[in-house]
């Protein structure tokens, strides 16, 4: 979701000059349902994203890792000298719709609030 809302807002922003990187240290092999139907909802068609893992290699160069309730030890390489931010977000898989909803919302709500920040 986060990432959907990064192109979005890099789109509506102009913001070609900011490059992204999504992936999980484990994860899932589909995107669950009730991501794809909550992101539907508010005009984002994620139905046939993959999830990924993310590497050490593509984040060393990164400036920020901005992870979902994870630790990013397990991403980040131990001499990068980037900034990690934890969103400390509930995993959606199994929730209900409102509940997935809001998470998306806050998760949109970051990646808006990051854009402004940036």
């Amino acid at each position: 979701m986060a990432y959907a809302f990064a192109e979005r807002e890099r789109r509506e922003r102009g913001r070609d000059d900011l490059a992204f990187v999504t992936g999980g240290t484990r994860p899932a092999d589909h995107v669950h349902p009730e991501v794809v139907e909550a992101m539907r909802a508010v005009g984002i068609d994620i139905s046939e994203r993959v999830p990924r893992e993310v590497s050490f290699a593509e984040i060393q160069d990164a400036d920020v890792v901005i992870t979902m309730g994870c630790s990013a030890a397990d991403v980040c390489p131990a001499n990068w000298s980037g900034e990690n931010r934890d969103w400390n977000l509930d995993d959606p898989d199994g929730k209900s719709p409102e509940e997935v909803a809001r998470i998306r919302d806050d998760i949109a709500s970051r990646v808006r609030a990051l854009f402004t920040e940036f």
